[in-house]
This record gives C-alpha cells, sequence and structure tokens, in this order.
C-alpha cells in the first residue's frame, strides 16, 4: 500500500472507499466498519468485494430492525442509512452488461433500507414521481423546515453511478440543516431508472433539469427565484442547462 491507498492497492476500488467514507459525516457510513470491512477484501475478486459489503449491510440492518424493536428510533434510523451505503457499495461494481443480477438486487436493497430509516427523521423526505417524457423519474423531495413557507431550494444530482439516495449524505441532509429544500433525483442512466424503466444516460441533461425544475415550480413551499443545480464536481454545468 503507497501513501495514495487507504486500504487497497487497486485504485478503482481504493477509491469506492474513499466515496464511502465521505459519506460518513452525515451518517452515511462508519468509518470503523468500513475499514474493517475493506481489509477483508481480496481485490482480486469482485465476488469478494460484493459478499464483504453485502454481508456488512445484511448485519447493521439487523442491528437495525433490533433497535427498532426496543424503540431505539435513533440508533435505528442511523444503522438503516448505514446500511443503504454498504449495499449500494456491494452492487457498484457489478455495473455492466451483461447485466449482473445482484446489481439490480443492489440498488432495490439499498432503496429500501434508505427508505427504512429515512422514515425515521425528524422530517422524512415525500418521495416523488417527477413527470418526464410520458413517464417518471423517482425522486425525494426534502423540507428545509415545516410548512409552505417558500424557502430556497437545491436540485442535486450525482453521476452515472450514483442514486438518489446517495445524495442525501452528501448534499441534502447538510443543505436541509441549514433551511434549505433540496431534490434529489435519479435521471436517465442511473439507478432503477436504468435497471427498472430500461432509460440509458443521455448527453441532453437539460431536458431532464428542466422537468425537475418545473416540479418545483408547482410547490408553495419553494421559492421560484431561488433555485440552485448541484452536480458533481468533474461534470461540466453547461452539460445541465
Amino acid at each position: 500500500m503507497t501513501a495514495a491507498h487507504v486500504v487497497l492497492k487497486d485504485d478503482l476500488l481504493d477509491g469506492q472507499v474513499v466515496r464511502l467514507l465521505g459519506a460518513a459525516p452525515y451518517g452515511g457510513a462508519d468509518i470503523g466498519e468500513v475499514l474493517a470491512t475493506a481489509r477483508r477484501i481480496d481485490e482480486h475478486s469482485l465476488d469478494s468485494w460484493y459478499s464483504e459489503w453485502w454481508a456488512l449491510g445484511d448485519r447493521v440492518t439487523e442491528s437495525a430492525e433490533q433497535f427498532q424493536a426496543a424503540c431505539d428510533v435513533e440508533s435505528a434510523r442511523l444503522a438503516y442509512l448505514r446500511a443503504s451505503g454498504y449495499y449500494r457499495t456491494a452492487g457498484l461494481m457489478l455495473m455492466g452488461l451483461p447485466v449482473d443480477p445482484r446489481f439490480p438486487e443492489s440498488l432495490h436493497r439499498q432503496r429500501e433500507v434508505f427508505r427504512r430509516g429515512a422514515a425515521l427523521l425528524t422530517n422524512p423526505p415525500e418521495i416523488v414521481a417527477i413527470p418526464f417524457e410520458g413517464t417518471t423519474l423517482p425522486g425525494y423531495f426534502y423540507r428545509g423546515g415545516a410548512g409552505d413557507e417558500p424557502r430556497p431550494t437545491i436540485i442535486t444530482v450525482g453521476g452515472y453511478d450514483s442514486v438518489m439516495e446517495e445524495q442525501y449524505f452528501f448534499n441534502a441532509a447538510a443543505a436541509v440543516a441549514r433551511g434549505y429544500n433540496v431534490l434529489t433525483l435519479d435521471g436517465p442512466g442511473q439507478g432503477t431508472v436504468l435497471t427498472d424503466q430500461g432509460m440509458p444516460m443521455r448527453p441532453d441533461w437539460q431536458a431532464v433539469v428542466t422537468p425537475a425544475v418545473d416540479f418545483l415550480l408547482e410547490r408553495p413551499e419553494v421559492d421560484a427565484a431561488k433555485i440552485v443545480l448541484v452536480v458533481p464536481a468533474d461534470i461540466e454545468v453547461d452539460d445541465f442547462v
């Protein structure tokens, strides 16, 4: 291991470990759980990658269910949210053709446990469907406070291998804590929009952002003059507008 690596020698795999660690400040991972799991992985085997992260997701989900049964809502929420990131990470490296059935399974599982955790938030997000070209795109709308007072609102999207649940840990949680509304969504080529709806990635993401803005403009709690788009640092904003 060189100084440039956190755990694994493989740049791509180690980069995904770093990515998961980046979710820790807002509850998307536990540093000790991540490092201990990464050290058990045989980096020459994607089966090992998958099985270790999936097993961690199962263990943490089981803990969440035990906490919830004991009416320890705080511990249950934190565990469910961490587990969602572990399931997402398990399937991430299996993305590709031909489709490995474990990849869509990981997307469904991470979404299921994320929603169980998000439902335990003081201000749970609204699960929304954004009208889009004769169908809908899935999303979450997080309110920056109680009531219908118009507030500044952020639309946040990730890259091709990201999902809207992950955006909670990287953008939404921090923004909501500061009074912003947040809309996260999966667009063509992302998450279940790719696997379940069969929509591939497309270059004209302004065609995705525009319906999202239109959706927000219909909501009384959104200040129409204060809508901001947040995109990954390595993506040109011109691709979206």
